[in-house]
């Protein structure tokens, strides 16, 4: 028999919801799902440990829900992170950076991981009961090695599917700079001593402390299932399509590829971060040819505006219909001559006024700060945008490699 393992924290729907694990949904919805046996199903969570299907309230449900008990353990364990952080985003202006627990609850990097345990398939597995012993025996080694920044939350044994597995959820946190506990994976992981599986390498998706992490958690389920006597076959493929079932290796294609998608999306979020430091960049001098422009165009329209006034005025003073002499006449052009003079001169002094009033520093910082505020409000427009555009091609997309009842023998997603 094959032991799986694997983990993941997000689908084609964002976070993975907890509802599926404690079946907190209407079981006759679901085909794969037999209803009979739900009821041997076992739950834990880390604030009201063990219960059955048996041990709900009078309205059928637990008297905590793993997303509840999920949002009380970030409320309580990361709030003051959260709270802390806003505090910091507030006083450098950017309260567009602003979250509350439930976003960093529901964010594909710091929501909990969740990772499905399984001995066989659906021609042959362990019993539940043999699963779930040496599942738990295996979440109370990885709480006693590793429990100071590997927090496990809940899990649930699913007997009433096609093969006995198990959901459990946890999370990796650690104390920022600021003293400040929160969900940190990669930090936490190099905080318990793990290194990269190939240290000479840059670290990256394909070589990161979770591989090393993921291949101890492997190695211990390996050495409990022998201390059961449980014979399993060791082949080192880890997540490949040998190591999984047919829909089990449909499904982790699927997510592949929306992972894929997904971290795209977040090289697009970082390009957002660096796009605004371009924009602090070349604000002033955007400023600058701004003044020059404005200080011109100001410059030149004042003063058409004052010649035509004048050239106005002459015509309306030399019609036939004036009475006056003709030394008078010649007075008054040459009094409108100079006045035309005066006022060509005066459009240098205006254009230096303008550009002395537009330079001083007030009205500069002031101005800087709104071209880019406007910038950065447009990129970050542009990449709301894109993701949701992304979200509803990846909705209408038809999965039509998947059985009908897609990826819930196992519960995945």
């Amino acid at each position: 028999m094959k032991l799986t393992r694997h983990n993941g924290r997000a689908g084609k729907h964002g976070a993975y919801n907890p509802k599926h694990n404690d079946r907190d949904f209407e079981l006759g919805n679901s085909e794969h799902i037999d209803e009979e046996r739900a009821r041997q199903n076992i739950y834990w969570d880390c604030y009201q440990g063990f219960r059955t299907q048996d041990f709900l309230g009078e309205d059928g449900k637990p008297k905590l829900s793993f997303e509840k008990i999920e949002q009380i353990y970030y409320r309580e364990n990361y709030g003051d992170y959260v709270d802390a952080q806003n505090e910091r985003n507030e006083q450098n202006r950017h309260t567009e950076r602003n979250r509350t627990v439930e976003d960093v609850l529901k964010n594909t990097k710091t929501c909990p991981e969740e990772t499905v345990y399984q001995i066989g398939n659906i021609d042959a597995s362990v019993t539940g009961e043999t699963l779930c012993k040496v599942s738990v025996e295996l979440m109370q080694q990885i709480e006693e090695k590793f429990g100071e920044q590997v927090h496990i939350i809940d899990w649930a044994l699913h007997l009433d599917e096609a093969t006995p597995h198990i959901h459990e959820r946890h999370v990796f946190d650690c104390d920022n700079s600021y003293g400040e506990k929160c969900p940190q994976q990669e930090k936490a992981l190099e905080m318990l001593g793990f290194q990269l599986p190939d240290p000479d390498k840059k670290k990256g998706r394909n070589n990161n402390r979770k591989m090393s992490f993921d291949a101890e958690c492997r190695k211990m389920f390996f050495e409990i299932c022998d201390k059961y006597g449980l014979q399993l076959d060791k082949n080192p493929e880890y997540g490949g399509r040998d190591y999984l079932e047919k829909q089990d290796f449909i499904i982790e294609n699927q997510k592949r590829k929306m992972e894929t998608q997904e971290q795209a999306l977040e090289q697009i979020s970082m390009k957002l971060e660096d796009a605004e430091a371009l924009v602090d960049e070349i604000a002033e001098n955007a400023y600058q040819k701004a003044c020059e422009v404005v200080t011109e165009v100001v410059s030149e329209e004042t003063r058409k505006k004052d010649i035509e006034a004048v050239s106005e005025y002459r015509d309306w003073y030399n019609k036939p219909e004036r009475k006056v002499t003709p030394d008078q006449r010649k007075l008054a052009n040459k009094i409108l001559d100079h006045v035309e003079t005066k006022l060509n001169g005066l459009a240098k002094k205006i254009l230096k006024k303008v550009q002395e009033a537009l330079q001083s520093p007030a009205v500069k910082e002031q101005s800087q700060n709104e071209i880019k505020e406007h910038a950065k409000r447009s990129l970050r427009e542009h990449i709301k945008l894109m993701k949701q555009k992304s979200v509803e091609q990846d909705k209408d997309r038809k999965l039509t490699d998947l059985p009908k009842n897609k990826q819930q023998n196992i519960g995945i997603e």
